[in-house]
């Protein structure tokens, strides 16, 4: 997550909160965050459409990213009631993830075992099956005035 998206978790200035880990730089090791490069940044900034004008709309140094471990050793660094609470309804989030995203590898790897068994003939089927396991596509909302 980046450092500017948890510090509005946090309900703090990113300079705060980045202020915070350098103090504490022993509790981020290696893994526990890194830097964005000017690529990275580029790439990530170049994700949104219009950019705002103005002195100071942007960092002058590069964002830091923080890994699940990371986030983790934040609720000691920042000790606010807040803090807490996010950091607990962070760490619940990676948890479901971790578990949607092993339940989906275990589907996908018996369905693979499934397909190597039987012959070409239910070939549709499987595929049929692997396209409702794709997460659906959001409907675009039909542009005009509608009664309903």
């Amino acid at each position: 997550m980046l450092d500017s998206d948890l510090a509005e978790l946090y309900g703090v200035p990113t300079k705060v909160l980045n202020q915070a880990v350098k103090r504490n730089e022993e509790r981020f090791p290696e893994g526990f965050m890194f830097q964005l490069n000017q690529a990275e940044y580029k790439s990530l900034r170049s994700q949104f459409v219009t950019l705002e004008k103005g002195r100071g709309k942007y960092p002058k140094y590069l964002p830091l990213v923080f890994t699940e471990q990371g986030v983790a050793m934040l609720s000691s660094v920042l000790r606010s009631k807040r803090a807490i609470q996010v950091n607990i309804a962070i760490m619940k989030t990676f948890v479901k993830l971790r578990e949607l995203l092993s339940t989906h590898r275990d589907l996908a790897e018996k369905l693979a075992t499934l397909e190597s068994k039987y012959d070409s003939q239910f070939k549709v089927v499987f595929e049929a099956i692997r396209q409702l396991m794709l997460p659906p596509e959001t409907p675009r909302r039909k542009i005009g005035f509608h009664s309903d």
